[in-house]
């Protein structure tokens, strides 16, 4: 026990002076304990942001994680979820810095009732994509600003893309559908 014990003390003092070493030169590559400590934060920023009790389909969180810091993206419907976003992840251990890029959304009734229309639209009972609407947060977010509707997600295929977004430009109203939607690879 003693040996292995002291093989990996070695191993990690070892891996610290390469990394030291590493970080001096002028293309200074992250170590793989700095690597490591990016990847926990991403994972954590990921979830603390999809367990924020306010996060519904029509908003949009995107993150960016560099080092210790963390960049916070995407459109809100409600102000106080750019504030939730921001003070979860400054608890996260490791992240030094949070800038938060979060659009709120202007008020509009007529987005609001375009909202709705388009999830009904996507998600209603007789659409090929309801099984999209599905466990507490589905993978399809609607985005709506001023009557343009953008689609954030994720899809099991072209077609369920495609039929998305042309379920969302019928709907009464709007006026102009950005299809984000990622295809997923299976």
């Amino acid at each position: 026990m003693k040996k292995v014990t002291y093989w990996l003390l070695s191993l990690v003092l070892c891996m610290g002076f390469t990394a030291a070493k590493a970080q001096t030169g002028n293309n200074a590559q992250p170590s793989n304990g700095q690597q490591r400590s990016q990847d926990r934060i991403t994972r954590e920023v990921h979830h603390e942001l999809v367990m924020l009790p306010q996060l519904t389909i029509f908003d949009n969180l995107q993150y960016q994680v560099n080092g210790n810091e963390v960049t916070l993206k995407g459109e809100v419907v409600h102000g106080v979820l750019k504030g939730e976003a921001q003070d979860a992840v400054k608890k996260i251990e490791g992240v030094e810095k949070v800038n938060n890029q979060i659009d709120i959304l202007p008020p509009s009734p007529m987005d609001n009732r375009i909202r709705l229309a388009v999830a009904h639209a996507l998600f209603g009972n007789d659409s090929p994509l309801f099984r999209y609407a599905m466990g507490a947060l589905p993978p399809i977010h609607i985005i709506v600003k001023s009557g343009h509707v953008t689609l954030e997600g994720v899809v099991d295929s072209e077609s369920d893309k495609n039929l998305a977004y042309t379920k969302a430009n019928g709907v009464p109203g709007v006026f102009s559908v950005t299809n984000n939607l990622v295809v997923q690879k299976s």
